[in-house]
Parts: C-alpha cells; structure tokens; sequence
C-alpha cells in the first residue's frame, strides 16, 4: 500500500508551507526592483563597460606612485591585523559573561552582554568609521576603532558558543578537585576552544582585510582612501594599481591563514 500523504499541518508539510512561502516572496521582490535588463545587456552598455575594464587594465607603474600604493598597502594591513587583535581582546572579554557557565546556569550578565555583542556588529564598520571621524578625525585610527568594534561583536558571539558546547568532563575533574574556577578555564576550557579561537580569528582577518580597504573611502587611511581618491578624478590608471594592490593584500592574508591552519591540523 502506498503511504498516505501528511496532513497539511503535518511538521514535513508545514516546512515545505515555509520554502513554498520563501519562494513566492523571493519571487514577488523581483515584481518590486526596476531591473533595466534591456539597458544592462545593450551593446552600448557593453561598450562602455569594455572601455572602463580597458583603462583598469593598464595600471599605472609610476615608482614614485607604487610606492605611496606600498605605503598604503601596509597602512591597510596594519589597521586590519591591530584591529582584529583589539577585538580578540575584546571578544573574549565579553565571551566570558555572555556563556553559560559549565553547569548550565546563566549569570546575571549573559544578558546585557549578549546585547551589547548583538549593537556591535549590527552597526556596520562603515556606520563605526563615521562616528569615529568625528572624534577621532580623519586617518587610520578611525579605520581601526571602526573594525575592532564590529569585529568584537561578531568574534565575542562565536567565542561565547564555542565555550558553551565545549565538553564539561575535562573542567569537571579539575573542579571536584578543588581547582579554582580561573585555573579551570585556562587549563581545561581554553585549550579545548582554542583551535577555534584561532579558526574565528584568522577567518576575521581575511574579512577584516576587505573592510579595512573600504574604510579609507570614508577617510579611514590606506588603500581605500586612495582608491575613492583616484576614482572621484577619473584617472583609471592609478585606480587600476590601487585595485591590483588590494588584491596581492588579500592574496597574502589568504595565504598566511591557510599556511597557518594547516599548522594548528598538524
């Protein structure tokens, strides 16, 4: 005998309900957006956009230039590595609180903690640079406070989870022994989570890298700053040079990571 078909309000069928409803929302905010597909695919649209990727090939090779972009290529990594440091610092300051303790029980802080990770990485890095332009001015600085505050946001809500779900046994043995709660964390706690401290964080690097380079549009310093610089006047040589800089950045950075997560398998 075939098997009846669920009920419409079976669990299997309410979450195909769900996808059915995903999927005519996604399809009614099409029916909202003023896609010009005509416009996108004409050939002068075409032309103009062969012309543009024309003038980006053929960077500028100035030395006296490349070596303002060296500069600012190592401006760039500088904010992002400072940052993510002062937010590891910062994340796990605020992972402490807002975890559950090992035996299941939430402090009184879990809460207001988790709401203030949750206010510092909704706010956007671009949203922390100008607010901090205006206190802290124009320059590298800003870009720095702007990524360590999201960044900490984001870090002390992976950190907080990761010592939540880490295994009670090895904390537990050390407890009923009489081993203060501080020694237990950083004898039995910590080197359980610290592969994945290490994972979130070089992971926030990467990403930390990108967002530092946006941040100089907003005159936060380095590569971004001069891209938006050259963009504004046109001059697609040098912004070609510039975009060819973030590039190696992020190919550096990706390399760094992947050389040192193969190390911490090992």
């Amino acid at each position: 005998m075939m098997p009846a078909a669920p009920p419409l309000l079976h669990a299997r069928c309410t979450a195909c309900w769900i996808v059915a409803g995903i999927a005519v929302l996604v399809v009614a905010s099409f029916s909202t957006l003023d896609l010009k597909w005509a416009a996108l695919l004409s050939a002068d649209a075409a032309a103009r956009m062969g012309r543009f990727l024309a003038e980006l090939a053929s960077p500028s090779t100035d030395p006296e230039f490349l070596l303002r972009v060296a500069l600012a290529s190592a401006e760039t990594l500088a904010m992002s590595a400072l940052g993510t440091l002062l937010a590891v610092a910062g994340g796990l300051a605020l992972a402490l609180p807002a975890s559950r303790s090992p035996d299941g029980h939430q402090s009184l802080a879990r809460g207001p903690t988790r709401l203030l990770l949750n206010v510092l990485r909704s706010v956007p890095e671009l949203a922390w640079a100008a607010l901090l332009l205006i206190a802290a001015g124009l320059g590298p600085l800003s870009g720095t406070l702007a990524l360590a505050f999201h960044t900490t946001g984001v870090l002390g809500r992976l950190f907080a989870e990761a010592i939540e779900n880490t295994p009670r046994e090895p904390a537990d043995a050390l407890r009923v022994q009489g081993v203060p709660g501080g020694r237990v964390f950083l004898y039995a706690t910590l080197p359980a989570v610290l592969p994945q401290i290490l994972s979130y964080t070089l992971y926030r690097w990467e990403n930390n890298i990108r967002a530092a380079a946006v941040l100089g549009v907003v005159g936060a310093g380095g590569l971004g700053q001069m891209l938006a610089f050259h963009m504004g006047l046109f001059q697609m040589s040098e912004t070609g040079s510039v975009l060819v800089a973030m590039l190696l950045l992020v190919a550096l950075v990706d390399l760094l990571s992947y050389v040192a997560r193969r190390m911490m398998m090992r």
